[in-house]
């Protein structure tokens, strides 16, 4: 499967990391912001069905509560979800609004997709939300998925929940925006002679192991935890590209073929 079959994606997850939502200073990104709502519209009035996994609560409401440091503590962290949740959903709200693109917010905890029943109402109210038009927001619900719970309700990192959304609703593919352009032989901060590998259709356990890294101060993901989003995907015939998330107009580029970021598909016979 190569990327010409990119030009035929009809549903596409997209998925974007903290560390592209917010600045270095912890303020939120609002070019960016208004550039993705531009784009999954564009996308949108194509007949495309889009649906954005939106990382950010937490630290949007940091950076709201003037904090540096990601804390501890599990009811500040609940807290920060809070605020931070409501200062984002407002500010896509604002920026979809501008071109009469209309959202809803999803927020989901791993149980609702253990249970037959829970999960079932999961995929009608997605499904009913593409049907009306709209561009479904994704997060997980961190006020109440906790680390004392993780067994039962927390799905870790927006990485997972990515792949979970799109395996869910038998997306075609899962775009991934995060802080770097894409999978690496080596991490291009600390190694200048990395290359960009420019597609993956098997995740080995070589590459896992390249791969441990910690996520942003802000965020929790890194880039093992795309490679085990890519690894699902590709058990599911589907596609994933992982792509610098400062540009979020590449996704126009990316859906004509164009060579961009890391492109996981299983290899074609």
């Amino acid at each position: 499967m190569g990327r010409e079959k990119l030009k035929e994606a009809k549903r596409i997850v997209v998925k974007i990391g903290t560390s592209s939502l917010l600045m270095k200073n912890g303020k939120v990104n609002l070019r960016l912001i208004d550039e993705l709502a531009f784009t999954l519209t564009d996308l949108r009035n194509r007949g495309k069905d889009v649906i954005l996994v939106s990382s950010g609560a937490i630290g949007a409401g940091m950076g709201t509560l003037g904090l540096s440091e990601r804390p501890k503590e599990i009811p500040l962290q609940q807290a920060l979800a809070a605020v931070g949740q409501a200062s984002l959903l407002n500010i896509y709200m604002e920026r979809f609004s501008g071109y009469n693109q209309k959202i809803g917010q999803v927020l989901m905890t791993r149980d609702v997709i253990e249970y037959p029943g829970s999960r079932a109402n999961a995929v009608n109210t997605f499904e009913k939300l593409l049907h009306l038009g709209l561009v479904p927001i994704v997060n997980e619900n961190d006020t109440v998925a906790i680390d004392e719970l993780q067994h039962e309700t927390r799905f870790g990192d927006n990485d997972l929940l990515s792949v979970i959304v799109a395996v869910l609703l038998e997306a075609d593919l899962l775009v991934m925006f995060s802080d770097i352009d894409g999978f690496y032989t080596a991490n291009p901060l600390t190694h200048h002679e990395a290359k960009l590998i420019p597609e993956v259709h098997r995740i080995t356990k070589d590459l896992l192991e390249r791969s441990h890294e910690k996520g942003s101060k802000f965020g929790t993901g890194g880039m093992h935890s795309k490679l085990m989003a890519a690894k699902q995907i590709i058990a599911q015939d589907a596609m994933m590209v992982l792509t610098n998330g400062q540009r979020p107009k590449d996704l126009f580029e990316i859906l004509a073929g164009k060579e961009i970021g890391t492109f996981f598909a299983a290899a074609k016979e």
